[in-house]
Formats: structure tokens, sequence, C-alpha cells
């Protein structure tokens, strides 16, 4: 399409400013923190951080006021990159190099190592938002793209909504792709290992929108005929039917839901193995014996995602698993989106990632910014998540934050008490001990 060719030649070199930097320091891993913290940064919120790195210095001043541990730092979104990349849509990336001459990605991430953070390249893997002339489409075709149960695909939609609204409408509105569909997985893998290539010092790939569309009301799978699911485009349902034996459900039939259900469930699966292969795979084709001695040295990539925050609905109507994520050990940790002003329901949920299967790696994702005009309820939801034995938090986002001082200026104080209180509990400790 028009201005997407000229965006994905050969991948660009890093601006020469950097080329110092990027040998010097970034290899040491940031601290370790008892309880971790991340910190969403939008890639076009209302900062927009590395199209403007003067602001580089203000996200890690902030950060470090909030407590937080890792950045979790948008680099693509709806097909776009914001990174070096000779795949997917690389003008936001060039825009930023040709106006400030150095790749402010890079740039974020030695200036955070410098200051102890790790940083978590944030991509959206199935979601394009509304981009309908993305590289992967013009790559794959349309047949890239999902399609619901009575044979439409996304791209008919109007203003990609439902024909059915409001009876049925999508809950994010958006091109999805289908990870059954050929070619989908592969694109993808290849296109984060790219990433992670080009950014050898990133500690992590933090995965958003991988997921089945979702759809309000939602309906516990295709079982019971009602509402509105995904994933039944043509060659996907004919690679069911070769890898299974049998027909797809597909407009009024019912048949084989149940195992259609499961199959979609291990399209996912499948497609966060492939990723998660390709972007841990060995990069340097040095002799054996040194590629392992470095790999030795720098921690391995951690792989994480934002994930829907109840993971019954999660599993039966938009087939993430992220349970079983955990519990196979493909996910580091989980970031159970936890966006609610109701505050009981809040630690219902907290309690149970606690309890749960793999709860020792789930962070959960509080939306702060819900409380923008009241921050005493932003540290009430900290504190009531803590109190259900959350193992990690992360706040939504520093876009919100950044936007609102008297909701940063309360999360800080927060912090700084904390520290404060536990100085003076070790003081005494060490007191008691003499």
């Amino acid at each position: 399409m028009e201005g997407v060719d000229s965006a994905r030649g050969a991948a660009l070199p890093a601006a020469s400013s950097l080329d110092s930097g990027l040998d010097s320091g970034l290899n040491s891993a940031p601290a370790q923190q008892e309880h971790p913290r991340g910190l969403w940064v939008l890639c076009e919120g209302s900062q927009r951080v590395l199209e403007h790195p003067e602001k580089i210095p203000v996200l890690l001043s902030d950060a470090k006021a909030l407590g937080v541990s890792d950045l979790f730092v948008q680099v693509y979104r709806g097909g776009r990159a914001w990174f070096n990349s000779s795949r997917a849509d690389a003008r936001p990336y060039q825009s930023i190099l040709l106006e400030h001459d150095q790749d402010t990605f890079a740039e974020l991430i030695r200036q955070a190592h410098e200051q102890g953070f790790r940083v978590h390249a944030w991509v959206n893997v199935l979601s394009l938002a509304g981009n309908r002339n993305a590289p992967i489409l013009t790559d794959l075709g349309q047949g890239a793209v999902s399609v619901d149960r009575k044979g439409r695909s996304v791209l008919e939609y109007k203003r990609l909504e439902l024909p059915e609204h409001p009876v049925l409408r999508m809950g994010t509105p958006a091109v999805w792709l289908d990870p059954a569909a050929p070619g989908v997985s592969t694109w993808l893998a290849e296109t984060f290992r790219e990433l992670v290539l080009n950014y050898p010092e990133l500690d992590g790939l933090h995965f958003d929108y991988f997921r089945y569309p979702d759809v309000l009301p939602f309906a516990p799978g295709s079982r019971f005929g009602v509402g509105m699911d995904f994933g039944y485009g043509a060659e996907t349902r004919a690679r069911f039917y070769r890898e299974t034996g049998r027909q797809a459900p597909y407009r009024d039939s019912l048949a084989n839901a149940n195992r259609w259900d499961d199959w979609r469930r291990d399209q996912l699966r499948s497609l966060l193995i492939e990723i998660r292969q390709a972007v841990q795979a060995p990069v340097s084709e040095e002799p054996a014996s040194e590629t392992a001695e470095a790999e030795e040295e720098k921690p391995a990539l951690l792989i994480s995602a934002a994930v829907l925050a109840y993971p019954e609905r999660a599993y039966l109507s938009m087939f993430q698993d992220w349970r079983g994520w955990l519990d196979d050990e493909l996910l580091d940790f989980a970031v159970p989106m936890l966006y609610t002003l109701d505050d009981r329901l809040l630690r219902y949920e907290a309690a149970s990632y606690s309890a749960g299967v793999g709860g020792d790696r789930v962070w959960i994702g509080l939306g702060t910014w819900l409380f923008a005009k009241n921050p005493q309820r932003a540290l009430d939801q900290i504190d009531l998540a803590h109190s259900a034995g959350s193992h990690g938090d992360a706040l939504f986002s520093w876009d919100s934050i950044a936007d609102h001082p008297a909701l940063r200026d309360a999360l800080a104080l927060q912090i700084s008490e904390g520290r404060e209180a536990a100085e003076a509990s070790e003081a005494t400790d060490e007191h008691e001990t003499q």
C-alpha cells in the first residue's frame, strides 16, 4: 500500500551517536526487588516518550519515585514499529531517527539500565488496531484476518463493529489476526525475533492482545450457539479438519464445538511457543563454547503477557489459557489487567491469583488512571492487592500518572512512607540483636 513499502527496506542502522553507549554498561543486570512493580509506557499516549527523548529522564525519575522495577515500553502497535525494523511499518521509528538522529528506544534502555530498571518491549500481538494496510496483511493477504462464525471477515465490518450492534458489540473493535491462519504465527515470530536481535540488551518481551477477539455479552465458548466468536476462516477450518478429522462448527452447526474450542486454545499456545523459541534462539554464529559463555553472562529474556483479569472468561470466551501458560512455564510472569472500580471484586480476584496456578508469578495490573481525581482510591487498591498476597503489581499507565500530578504525588508518597517504615523496622531489628 502507499507509504508502507517505503518503510520496510533493510533495517536501518542505529544512529552513530548511540554506538558507544550500547557497548558500555548495558550488560549488567538491573537489580531485583522483592515485590516487583511494572509501569506501562504508551507509544501513542499523552507523553510519547520515544518521540520526545528529553522526557526519558522524567520517566525514570517518576519510575523511581513510584517504586517501579520494570518498564513495559510499547514499541509495536497496529502493525507499526517504534523500533528498528525491516518487517513492520517502521515509519514511526524512521521519523524519530530523522528528527533526533538517535534510536530513542535504545537510548531509553541505556539510561534505564544505568538506574537499575529492567526494560521490556511491549508488543500488541494479534490486534492491528484500525490498520487495514498493515505489512502483515500486505505479505499474507486478507486471509490472515479473523473471520466470525457467520463467515464474515472483520475487514467487512463497518467501523470494525459487529453488524449485530448494539445487541452484540466488539469489546475491542480492531482488525484482529487469526493465529491459526497460514503464515501468521511465523510472521509474528520473525518480527519479534528481529526486535530482540536489534536490541540485545532488552530484559524482556511483554505481550498484549494475545487472544481471540472479545464480544459483549460474553459467550462461554461455541457449544451453546449464542453470541459471536472468531477464527472461522476457510483455511483455518480446513486445517482443523486435517489435524482432527472433524468438521469445525460453523454458522448454525454446533458439531464438535468443544474440540474446536480446545483447538483454538492450542493455537494460542502454539503461537506463544513459536515466538518464545524464536526470540530465545541463539543469536551469535560464534563457536558453541563462546556463545554459551556469553549466554551465561546475560540473563535469559523474560517472557510476560498482559492478560484478561478473569481467568475462566479468558479461557472460555477468548481461548486465552494464561494459567496453563504459567503452569507450562511458557510465561515467566503474567499481568492480569484487574482494572475495576469495585474494591471487593479486586480483593476476591487478587486472592484467587495468589492461591491459584502459578500464583507466585502473577503481577496484578492496577488501573490507577481510574482514580486520577481521587488518588486515595488508587492507594487503597494497591494495599488491597498486597494484603491479598500479590507477588508483584503493575500500574497503568505512566502517561495517565504524569498527566495528573496529584495522583503521581500520592503514589510516590506511599512508596516513600513504605521505605521509611521498612528502614525503621530494620534499624529496630538490628538494635535488638546487638
